[in-house]
């Protein structure tokens, strides 16, 4: 009997020192979390209407300039390779690289551009109105 109990304890220990090392192993890392977009300028409310999530991962060519474009929703991405810069009509400028956030503009002319050699991936998630454009270009 005492084996019995001996092993169970053992096996009991050796399962709580996994579930901690599982425990141990998950991350959380906040990336963004804003009521502004990256000019500074306070996001606009939700509309009203039927919800619709959309998640893009866009890559971007290397020596590529995007056309000039607005987001009439919200939306925010992770860059996940590369390096993107970000050019409003204003002039108002966003290096980025990976890993690097960003809660986009909304409402506002804009373009995004990679100058390197390299391919630039982002992935963009957003929070719009079922039937209603994620991007508008001029």
């Amino acid at each position: 009997m005492k084996k019995i109990l001996l092993g169970l304890v053992f096996l009991l220990s050796a399962t709580c020192a996994g579930l901690a090392q599982q425990v141990e192993t998950v991350g959380v890392e906040v990336l963004a979390k804003t009521t502004e977009s990256w000019d500074g300028n306070t996001l606009p409310t939700y509309a009203t209407g039927q919800p619709e999530v959309t998640i893009l991962k866009i890559t971007i060519p290397p020596k590529m300039k995007l056309e000039v474009h607005r987001h009439p929703i919200i939306n925010a991405g992770v860059l996940l390779k590369g390096k993107l810069t970000v050019v409003t009509e204003n002039e108002e400028i966003l290096h980025m690289k990976a890993g690097d956030a960003i809660v986009e503009v909304v409402n506002k002319w804009h373009y995004g551009k990679n100058e390197s050699d390299e391919p630039a991936e982002i992935l963009v998630f957003y929070a719009g109105i079922k039937g209603e454009p994620v991007t508008v270009k001029k």
